[in-house]
């Protein structure tokens, strides 16, 4: 009796809690100013690659970022963020071809063990906007801009803290970072997508 009691509770807290952790505008203006910090358990880049001219895009995934950002609802367009990637959390789901990218004759994180895209300035929609920053790439910077959706501000689970998220896409040819030495058979143009939320400090 006693087990079922606690488990019915455990449930409607569980229950309770992720509802409560659920977006509730997607505003910038009724975001909390504040200092906001990536949350690494939800933050992935994948990265789509044409396989021979288009027949499949080959996926590769970076599952380690860190970034922060600093937020004023009065002035959101004015928004700097920087957001870091661990080169070598490079995925494939392809036996030993993690261990051929993250070498030296591709992505060479010994010597270049980051990705880093610093925004500069943000505009558009509240909603669904660009984010225009500086994309740092085997020790090349270039300008690249952004396609960003802000899914929504709301509490933590279990309404602990602040919460946001969004979701991004962006194009980039990687011989423009002198990434050239990829096979014949991966095209040139490069789909950057991410997934990301932050907390508030």
């Amino acid at each position: 009796m006693f087990r079922n009691m606690f488990a019915a509770i455990a449930l409607s807290l569980a229950l309770g809690g992720q509802a409560a952790a659920d977006p509730i505008t997607q505003d910038p203006a009724r975001v909390p100013a504040g200092d906001y910090a990536l949350d690494p358990r939800h933050a992935s880049l994948l990265v789509k690659v044409p396989h021979m001219g288009g027949f499949s895009q080959f996926v590769i995934r970076f599952d380690t970022l860190a970034g922060a950002f600093t937020y004023d609802p009065a002035n959101w367009g004015a928004t700097r963020a920087v957001i870091t990637v661990d080169a070598a959390s490079l995925r494939t789901n392809v036996s030993g071809f993690d261990k051929t990218l993250t070498g030296p004759s591709y992505l060479n994180v010994g010597k270049h063990p980051t990705i880093t895209f610093a925004a500069t300035k943000v505009e558009g929609d509240p909603a669904r906007g660009v984010v225009h920053g500086d994309l740092t790439f085997l020790g090349v910077t270039k300008p690249v801009d952004l396609d960003v959706v802000f899914n929504g501000v709301g509490p933590s689970l279990l309404g602990a803290g602040t919460r946001l998220g969004f979701s991004g896409a962006t194009r980039i040819k990687r011989s423009d970072f002198g990434l050239s030495t990829m096979s014949s058979m991966a095209g040139d143009d490069l789909e950057l997508m991410f997934e990301v939320e932050f907390t508030r400090k």
